[in-house]
This record gives C-alpha cells, sequence and structure tokens, in this order.
C-alpha cells in the first residue's frame, strides 16, 4: 500500500544559490556582495519573522559560483524540529498524520489480509491503546526478546491466566514494542472470542485467527510469529490457589502444526498475571446459563459491580527462552506420537522451570 503524502504545515522552501551567466560577471558580483554582506550582517530580510540569522562566510568565490549577499536564515527541517521545544513541527506532522490516516479510513484506502489483519490500524491505534496498560499499570519487563527469531515462521507458546485473557495482548505489546525487527505477533485465540461482537473484529484486526491447524500452519509458512496457549479455558480459569502451576497442554497439536512448517518453538514464560484477578470461586451454574466456560467470583467481582471488573496493578515479566528446532526432522515426524509428546513435555517443563525461577527472583507482586 503506497503512503499518503504528508505535508507539513509551515514549513517553508531552502534559499538557491544564484548561478551566474558568466565568469566576468561572477567574479564583479563577489567583491559587490562581499561588502554587502558585511553591511547586511545581522539584519532581517524583509517580509521575514523569526528564525536565527547566520552570516554569509566570507570566503573567494570559485569559478561559476556566486555568493549571495545578505544574511541567510536558518531553516529547521521537520526531523530536526523536535529539538526545538519552542516550534510546533512535532504537532503539525501529528495532526498532518492523523488527518491523513482518516482520510484512508474514510475513502477505504489501506489493507487487510485474509484473516482479516490490519497493519496500519494496529499500528497507529490499537498498540496505542494497550501501551499504557502495558507501560504504566503493569510495567511490564521483558526478557529474552533476542530469542525470537528476526526472520522467518516462529511459533511462541506461553502460559496462561488471569481470568481475562490481558495476557495474551500484553504478550502481542511485548513483542511488537521491543523485537529489533518490529515483529507482529499472531495470536491463536479460542472460538469464544470470534463470538464476541465487537471483541470479534477487533481481534481480527489485530491478526488473531482461530486456534486451528490450517490456519496456524498457513501463517507459519507466511514468515509470520504465531502465539498459542495450550492451556486454553483450564489455564486461565483456575483458581487461585493453582496459581502458575501448569495444565495440560493437549495432544501436542502445537508441536505437530510447528513440525510441518519447519517452524522453531519458543518457549514463554509470563508472571504477573495470575493476580490481576484472583479467582477465589466459580459459579458455574451461572457460567452455563450464560454460555460461558466459567463466572468467576473474585475479592471484588461481583460485589463493587463494574469496578470490581478493574484489575490489580501488578508487576509482570515475560521471558522468552531459547527456540527448539524443529527443521531437522524428516517429514513423517509430524504423525508421530511419540516425539510429539515428548516435545510438549519438553516444552511445558521448560516453561514451567522458568516459571519458578521468576517467581524466586521477584520482590514483589506489586513492586
Amino acid at each position: 500500500m503506497a503512503d499518503a503524502k504528508v505535508i507539513p504545515f509551515g514549513d517553508e522552501p531552502r534559499t538557491r544559490r544564484a548561478r551566474p551567466k558568466s565568469k566576468d560577471a561572477g567574479s564583479s558580483a563577489s567583491a559587490s556582495a562581499a561588502a554587502a554582506a558585511k553591511g547586511a550582517r545581522g539584519k532581517r530580510p524583509p517580509g521575514r519573522k523569526g528564525g536565527p540569522l547566520a552570516p554569509v562566510p566570507e570566503q573567494p568565490a570559485g569559478p561559476g559560483d556566486a555568493v549571495v549577499a545578505g544574511a541567510v536564515e536558518t531553516v529547521v527541517a521537520p526531523e530536526e524540529s523536535k529539538a526545538d521545544p519552542g516550534g510546533g513541527g512535532g504537532w503539525d506532522r501529528r495532526i498532518a498524520g492523523g488527518l491523513a490516516f482518516l482520510r484512508r479510513r474514510l475513502t477505504g484506502d489501506y489493507e487487510v489480509d485474509e484473516f482479516g489483519y490490519d497493519e496500519e490500524l494496529t499500528d497507529k491505534v490499537l498498540m496505542s491503546m494497550i501501551r499504557p496498560l502495558y507501560e504504566k499499570y503493569f510495567r511490564v519487563e521483558v526478557k529474552g526478546i533476542e530469542n525470537i527469531p528476526s526472520e522467518g515462521g516462529v511459533l511462541i507458546v506461553a502460559n496462561h491466566s488471569g481470568t481475562l485473557p490481558l495476557d495474551g495482548l500484553m504478550l502481542q505489546a511485548a513483542v511488537h514494542d521491543n523485537h529489533p525487527a518490529g515483529r507482529n505477533l499472531r495470536l491463536l485465540a479460542a472460538d469464544l472470542v470470534f463470538m464476541l461482537p465487537v471483541v470479534n473484529e477487533l481481534a481480527r484486526k489485530a491478526g488473531h485467527t482461530l486456534a486451528c491447524a490450517e490456519d496456524a500452519e498457513e501463517l507459519l509458512r507466511r514468515g509470520e510469529v504465531v502465539g498459542v496457549m495450550p492451556e486454553g479455558f483450564k489455564g486461565i480459569g483456575k483458581p487461585f490457589g493453582e496459581r502458575y502451576k501448569l495444565q495440560r497442554f493437549g495432544r501436542g497439536g502445537f508441536v505437530s502444526t510447528a513440525l510441518r512448517a519447519g517452524a522453531p518453538i519458543v518457549p514463554c514464560s509470563i508472571v504477573g498475571a495470575e493476580e490481576i484477578y484472583p479467582m477465589i470461586g466459580n459459579a458455574r451454574t451461572l457460567a452455563r446459563v450464560l454460555g460461558i466456560p466459567y463466572f468467576p467470583i473474585t475479592p471484588t467481582f461481583p460485589w463493587l459491580g463494574p469496578l470490581g471488573a478493574v484489575p490489580l496493578p501488578t508487576k509482570w515479566t515475560i521471558q522468552f527462552g531459547e527456540p527448539i528446532p524443529t527443521e531437522g526432522y524428516p517429514a513423517e515426524a509430524a504423525e508421530d506420537p511419540m516425539l510429539m509428546f515428548n516435545l510438549t513435555d519438553q516444552v511445558r517443563e521448560q516453561i514451567q522451570h522458568t516459571l519458578y525461577k521468576l517467581l524466586v527472583q521477584r520482590r514483589s507482586v506489586f513492586f
């Protein structure tokens, strides 16, 4: 998609140097220009306001050159205006960029892939909405980001917790904002996510897709970073007393997908999400009536109403482990149940061990 041409407000063209018609004209002009420069030094050109003045250097004119008489006004380039605290170039560019973004939205001049991923909307809007929660509220610390390859397909496997799936959003922000290559995480989400109004559209726009082997393998073959949380609802809806104890990782479907695509598996451990909504009970009857996997009861919800849905400001740590390669296995390895079991167990044990290590190093839940 071609970038829109953004014209910053207030920019003026740089002064061009005059070209003499002949060598004689250039020689005679240099003497008079030097004298004029002395008198004009420190004076502002008529009709112009603001901006520092720079004197014309007194250098001998070369053949074919002419010295421009008068003071030369310094012109600040758009990228340099950030250093000028008194200038408004930065805000001008932001406003112009915002208007250009709105124009593209209104005219439909933007692209989405067949999964619904809208890269521009994700970068400019969705990540901007998540970032305050990521940086200021949970103060997420990221470790081992270099373990995610800079190119090619890669499968990130992480633990899942927190009653509400905020850990998936924080994981996406961690990859998006910290990876040197600026990669974006494409999460595999449960069916329930795509059954909810508004949430369905936002999830698609952010690059998430249904947790099925076909979609995951297609994304990996295209060289995308794919994220999966194999614990599913068993992990996110477990009681507070079982925090940081990994649930079953299913039947190893994510390992089979990685083997077929030849993509490395990067284990990921997330500490801090377990305490945002301490789940002390589960109203199963109400959950069945509402058609949801569980109905959480926490110290604040549902007792405080909507206020009880505000997460606790815990301190988070996300650590990416060393990748487990899969390209060395033969094509039929994806059908070997023993190999899938062993690799699944290896990934799970690595995540669990890292969780225990991070918990020992943690000073406090909130600091």
